[in-house]
């Protein structure tokens, strides 16, 4: 039997575009990696062929990326950026100073909940305090960001990691715990369940080193076939 991702009909598509999920073509957008992902993964391919390829996504990081990634928590991509422009419009921007001159009912009029408050200015006090440089994280490796994004309260996993693919724009992260990633998964390769966050994660190494690129596909793929909860890649 042929490798699910070996080089298949998607060296026949177009080289240099992208359909638009309506029968169009625009320009290849240069987000790394898609070429190499459609020529060498029939799922990705499809996917590809389907729903068209995902813009590049960046955010500025800092303090206001790992605040727009804790927002996002368990809310739909809709709701997280209303909430968000309530924040920022309410705070007159996002900044350390700004949340810690807040009390907790002041923030969560702005839409927060309770555990988010207590996560933001729980962020807010460490930077305020010397113990997360998010200067240093820009160089560091992938698992020292992991690391020690984790070790604060409220930061996941999932919230570590889409800050390091949005903010610091590394290629090759994988969110395997996120369900949207893991729904398109289940859509894409007609699998009869939702993969296990595991799982996920050992059907992402075939997409190495372009994971980060490979979760947008997903995403992207997930919003074109009707779901409602993805990024808004």
């Amino acid at each position: 039997m042929r490798h699910p991702c070996a080089p298949s009909w998607s060296r026949h598509l177009p080289a240099t575009s992208a359909r638009s999920g309506k029968g169009q073509y625009h320009a290849m957008p240069p987000t790394p990696g898609i070429l190499e992902l459609v020529d060498q993964c029939e799922f990705m391919a499809r996917a590809y062929a389907e729903a068209g390829a995902p813009l590049p996504r960046r955010r500025p990081d800092g303090f206001p990326a790992i605040v727009a990634s804790i927002i996002g928590q368990q809310v739909s991509a809709h709701a997280g950026a209303a909430i968000q422009r309530k924040v920022e419009a309410g705070l007159g921007g996002i900044t350390v100073e700004a949340v810690l001159a807040r009390d907790d009912d002041e923030l969560r009029g702005f839409g927060l909940s309770r555990p988010k408050v207590k996560y933001i200015r729980g962020v807010a006090e460490a930077v305020a305090a010397g113990e997360l440089d998010f200067d240093a994280l820009r160089d560091a490796p992938d698992e020292e960001v992991l690391e020690t994004l984790t070790r604060l309260k409220g930061i996941g996993q999932w919230t570590a990691e889409i800050y390091l693919m949005f903010a610091l724009g590394r290629p090759d992260v994988m969110p395997s715990g996120d369900l949207a990633l893991a729904e398109a998964a289940a859509r894409l390769m007609r699998l009869n369940a939702r993969p296990k966050p595991k799982e996920l994660a050992e059907i992402a190494e075939r997409w190495q080193p372009y994971r980060s690129t490979a979760a947008l596909m997903l995403w992207y793929y997930y919003r074109f076939t009707g779901g409602p909860g993805a990024p808004d890649v």
